[in-house]
């Protein structure tokens, strides 16, 4: 039998604590207010626990599942409830739920803050005998009965949807029923199905986003998940009787070969978790997600509290910065509105013209820059602007002394692992950390730079020797990435940090926390740029995600307006042919620039929708998209009457013609008025009520709004 422990408001969300008497079982469940009056605890389901946990030695689960899943283990059957707790510190709420077996103890953690839309979920396991328990599998957060809304077996209302990713293309939103992916239970109730993604390896955002969201469309409702961890990582969906269940955590020992040995007393913390739930669709939900990320940007420096424009020479130089045309550059820039200047790899290059393999010693290039970086420095900070340098400090190139260094460098079965012309330092060694410590932060603090951008452009894969599984090495190793990252900050209060690893591949929230910014792809002159930066929004702030304008000489005035309104859907960042624009191309690039810094305010406090087809293919798309981003108070609590939308037309398929150029978006309730725009003159953009209607818009153009 089923039975309430404990049901909690939480905001406009609620939160069940479920007991199965029999088995001594909890489990958590979570519904938006909206659809209280429908929940119910009949039906044929069992609680399913909020703590799913493996060790070696125990049973695996039944229902035709080993192999497919290690949840419900009898590990976790063992773990029975022991107590919980709920402790109110001002305006936070803590429930602390605690279960035992004869080996472990799990404590289940979840967190809310009044006035947000979320929850944060941790869950800690400890060994409670005097011997070693080898642990296989542990969940972050585990959430069953989707949906508890009545008494019968819906399974043709549920979607999955995740966000995929690979690079350059980052963040497609894919939607699937479940139909299809054969989660309606068996006949018997018996055979268990289970949908298992994530990534393995040092890149958390390759394959998915660390990221999941299901809909109720009957009752219209979404709940969703987002960890915050930068190793592997997976995601399950989760029936066997008329309920579905959602977990997520570490990639487990048959997902990402992860086993971990607690000995006597010890303990192990999961990954951190965000949960919410929402009346609305995937895009809400996502904005209740993301806005858990606002509370790292509260230490962000002080330079970047109204989103300053930079400028990167990667796409200009491509990999050959030299002190000669970086000086070219300041003078193009110079007064135009830039506050920072970033230096891009190759400016160690050892003569090779070979950035990836020539880095690691970070010895800089006399030929390049004489004498080193005081006159290129000397010229940035005197054009107002705040100079950056990239680094891809975790890696070594295989021209250098360092790649020689193979007993600081990370192993798989005692041989270096090395993809192309890179290995990875091991991030674990303190000989590593002061040896970086040395040339990273020592060649900040002594140039004076006060913006680093951080690269790293492949991944260690399935771990590293030196713990007890190669995916307890590789979770060891993140950390010790991450500590490393700290250590720059606290050394260099002030610095700037961007994450960047070849674009979007560190796009979840732990790396987010410790940054300024993210590269958002590297995606830099494709016309996908607007797809991919829409689509992000769903799983980053935008006020942290970077979006490249690469200006080419070539530009006619419609392209330069879709590679400027591009960088609307975030941070605003050029490159390109900057010293060979004319004046006509530097007004609109300057009016962009001036359109930017009035959309600002929306842009870093907001919440996202996007309209429009799905584009289909990002190389050759078709139809439109429309992002519309209204502005929020900085608690994001109240409506500023303020609404940014960033339009952009694509190409025609066989059922558009040509000359179908109108585009109406739909507004959020009000009398919207038109403030000011930025797009080409012949393009006509009128409101009625709640409708934007837009005509007259070619093939490939890009038209952005700011409304009142």
């Amino acid at each position: 039998m089923k039975i309430i422990i404990k049901s909690l408001k939480l905001g406009d969300m609620l939160a069940y604590y479920l007991l199965e008497d029999e088995s001594g079982t909890v489990g958590l469940v979570m519904l938006p207010e909206g659809v209280a009056d429908g929940f119910t605890l009949e039906g044929n389901w069992a609680v399913d626990s909020l703590v799913q946990v493996k060790a070696v030695g125990d049973s695996y689960p039944v229902g035709f599942s080993n192999g497919h899943t290690m949840r419900n283990s009898q590990t976790t059957l063992d773990l029975k409830y022991q107590m919980q707790e709920v402790i109110k510190d001002g305006r936070k709420l803590s429930v602390i739920t605690t279960l035992e077996s004869t080996r472990l103890q799990a404590i289940h953690s979840l967190t809310y803050q009044e006035g947000t839309a979320y929850v944060s979920v941790s869950t800690r396991i400890i060994n409670r005998t005097d011997q070693p328990v080898w642990l296989e599998m542990v969940s972050s957060y585990s959430l069953c009965g989707f949906s508890p809304i009545g008494t019968d077996e819906r399974m043709e209302d549920y979607s999955l949807y995740r966000l995929r990713s690979k690079w350059s293309a980052e963040g497609k939103l894919e939607r699937i029923p479940f139909c299809e992916l054969q989660m309606e239970p068996s006949w018997q109730r018996y055979g268990v199905q289970s949908v298992r993604f994530g990534q393995v390896g040092s890149m958390p955002v390759r394959g998915f986003f660390p990221w999941m969201v299901v809909e109720d469309s009957r009752t219209g409702y979404c709940i969703g998940s987002q960890l915050y961890y930068p190793g592997s990582w997976q995601m399950e969906l989760y029936t066997r009787d008329d309920r579905a269940a959602l977990s997520g955590g570490i990639g487990d020992r048959e997902f990402g070969h992860w086993m971990k040995c607690l000995e006597a007393g010890t303990c192990l913390e999961a990954p951190r978790a965000v949960l919410s739930v929402a009346m609305g669709d995937v895009d809400e939900l996502s904005h209740r997600l993301t806005s858990a990320q606002k509370k790292g940007r509260q230490t962000a420096p002080a330079a970047e509290q109204d989103l300053p424009i930079l400028f990167n020479e990667f796409c200009t130089t491509w990999g050959n910065p030299t002190q000669e045309n970086l000086q070219q550059i300041v003078n193009a820039i110079k007064g135009r509105g830039f506050r920072y200047c970033v230096i891009d790899a190759g400016w160690y290059s050892m003569g090779s013209d070979d950035w990836n393999g020539d880095m690691g010693d970070w010895n800089i290039n006399q030929d390049r820059f004489p004498g080193g970086f005081q006159n290129t420095v000397k010229a940035i900070r005197e054009a107002g602007m705040i100079p950056g340098l990239w680094f891809e400090m975790e890696c070594v190139g295989c021209n250098t002394e360092g790649f020689r260094k193979e007993q600081w460098q990370l192993t798989r079965d005692g041989i270096p692992i090395q993809t192309g012309l890179r290995r990875f330092w091991d991030m674990r060694n303190p000989q590593v950390v002061e040896y970086l410590s040395e040339k990273i932060i020592g060649t900040l603090k002594k140039y004076g730079f006060g913006y680093l951008k951080v690269d790293y452009n492949d991944n260690i894969g399935i771990g590293c020797d030196g713990a007890e599984s190669l995916g307890e090495g590789l979770r060891q190793y993140v950390a010790g990435s991450q500590h490393f990252f700290q250590k720059i900050k606290a050394e260099l209060p002030d610095i700037v940090i961007e994450n960047c690893s070849s674009g979007g591949h560190r796009l979840e929230p732990s790396m987010q926390e410790l940054t300024s910014m993210s590269s958002f792809s590297d995606a830099h002159e494709c016309i996908s740029i607007p797809i991919i930066a829409a689509n992000v929004h769903r799983a980053i702030l935008p006020e942290q995600s970077q979006i490249w304008a690469v200006l080419r000489a070539g530009d006619d005035e419609s392209r330069l307006y879709y590679s400027m309104c591009n960088t609307l859907l975030g941070r605003m960042c050029l490159s390109g042919d900057i010293y060979d624009l004319n004046s006509v191309q530097w007004q609109i690039v300057e009016e962009g620039m001036a359109f930017y810094r009035k959309a600002a305010p929306v842009i870093k406090d907001g919440k996202s929708s996007r309209q429009g087809g799905n584009a289909g293919s990002y190389n050759k798309p078709v139809g439109w998209q429309a992002l519309v981003r209204e502005g929020l108070t900085e608690d994001l609590q109240q409506k500023t009457g303020q609404l940014l939308v960033v339009i952009h037309r694509f190409g025609s398929d066989s059922q558009m013609l040509e000359k179908e150029d109108r585009i109406s978006v739909q507004l959020p309730r009000g009398d919207w008025k038109i403030a000011d725009r930025y797009g080409r003159k012949q393009i006509q953009a009128d409101t009625a009520g709640t409708v934007l209607k837009i005509s007259g818009m070619k093939e490939m153009e890009a038209i952005a709004l700011l409304l009142n």
